[in-house]
């Protein structure tokens, strides 16, 4: 039967986008796939993406994982039509005639394929148990050496499922029956010091880039300043039960942070603009970008028109948005804008720390942890959960005077929420 064959491209994710990286295959070479199945993840500077099938077939996979490609470039080829895959997905047709005695049952309980044939002649490549960037993290946290995995990849590379995978081969090669015994490990020495490399994510050369140019280009300063928590605590105290069963979400710090930022930005809108050539540009709503930390890195989702929204809104958005950061499911669009940002670093036990302007923004807002300490109230000295805060901006459009006025209303509105509930 006549094939037709499919070709599997990187297609345009963003305009500013000019090449990916394959940071992962999720099926390997000779794998019948679906119309619309997954074959793979793509990851830019900006995002991570999925890579579907145009149509079923058998996939061909031309690029390695953990390589970098340009938008546009042939990655894969899926075999339509054709009747080049045995019952698995993966054993060609040519070498079905080369063994016609095997059948299906038997090429499952034969002996695991050499990592360098992977279906085809047993030549040794490049790629022969090399393994994925990925695949090579999991061994070196497993301490297992790269020679003892049998690669499944294209040419044996060998792939993240291999990796997962390697206590459980080197079990069953402990099993069964060898030529030959393997040699002993050496013991390791005491004071041995070990080194690797690995290759840095496009999102993290593109987080790299960004902070160096934000620390060059920008007058940067920070002004710190304490919030008394109590209040909020004591607020969030009586009511977190009965605002959980009406919203369905817990009543969290976060949106009295924002809820405190949008306010006083509206009093002091310097801190809500950003330059814009020999401009400033002022905005009338605010969009406030969340720092979220990810497995691939600090992501900074946005939520916009955040001064219009209520207390369990903002609680929603936050929960959605940082949902999807760390299962790598958000838009260039959602992390597109923002006009203003908070980070916690809190939630990590930091007390303190300057917190680097989000790019083109021109100011944000660090939270800390919270940690009971001795202050004056009242001429009297008492117990109070503190929070540090530290507000970073740019200084060519914002003056010390409206910083400092800023962080100051913010704590304000945080120490009295009902004045902040009121609008007052």
């Amino acid at each position: 039967m006549a094939q037709s064959l499919l070709e599997v491209k990187i297609p345009a994710v963003g305009e500013s986008i000019a090449e990916v990286t394959i940071s992962a295959w999720l099926k390997k070479d000779g794998d019948v796939v679906a119309m619309d199945e997954v074959l793979g993840e793509l990851e830019s500077d900006k995002a991570t993406f999925e890579l579907s099938a145009e149509g079923p077939g058998v996939l061909r996979l031309k690029v390695a994982e953990g390589e970098t490609v340009p938008i546009g470039a042939l990655v894969a080829t899926i075999e339509a039509g054709g009747e080049g895959a045995g019952a698995n997905g993966a054993a060609p047709k040519a070498e079905a005639a080369a063994a016609p005695a095997a059948t299906t049952s038997e090429a499952t309980k034969a002996e695991p394929v050499p990592a360098a044939s992977n279906g085809a002649a047993a030549a040794t490549t490049y790629a022969s148990g090399t393994p994925s960037p990925a695949a090579g993290k999991i061994l070196d946290e497993k301490g297992i050496a790269p020679a003892g995995v049998a690669g499944t990849g294209r040419d044996g590379r060998i792939t993240k499922e291999d990796a997962q995978n390697a206590s459980a081969q080197a079990t069953m090669a402990t099993a069964a029956p060898a030529a030959a015994p393997a040699p002993a490990k050496p013991a390791s020495v005491a004071g041995e010091r070990g080194e690797h490399r690995e290759k840095m994510s496009p999102l993290r050369r593109t987080v790299a880039k960004r902070l160096v140019a934000v620390k060059n280009e920008t007058a940067m300063l920070t002004t710190f300043n304490e919030v008394d928590m109590k209040p909020i605590m004591d607020l969030r105290g009586k009511y977190k039960d009965k605002f959980k069963e009406k919203h369905g979400v817990g009543l969290g710090f976060m949106s009295f942070f924002t809820k405190a930022v949008c306010l006083a930005l509206k009093d002091f809108p310097a801190v809500n603009a950003q330059i814009s050539g020999d401009e400033i540009l002022f905005h009338d709503y605010v969009d406030v970008s969340i720092a979220v930390s990810a497995p691939k890195g600090l992501m900074v989702p946005v939520i916009r028109d955040v001064d219009q929204m209520s207390l369990a809104d903002i609680e929603k958005a936050v929960i959605e948005m940082a949902g999807k950061a760390r299962d790598s499911k958000l838009t260039l669009e959602e992390m597109t804008g923002g006009t203003f940002t908070i980070t916690n670093g809190g939630v990590f036990g930091s007390m303190l720390s300057t917190p680097i302007i989000n790019a083109p923004q021109s100011a944000i807002l660090g939270m800390h942890n919270i940690v009971e300490r001795a202050v004056v109230k009242n001429g009297e000295i008492v117990i109070r959960p503190i929070m540090y805060v530290a507000l970073s901006y740019d200084h060519r459009i914002i003056d010390g005077k409206e910083s400092v006025s800023f962080l100051v209303r913010v704590k304000e509105y945080l120490e009295d929420p009902a004045r902040m509930l009121l609008g007052l």
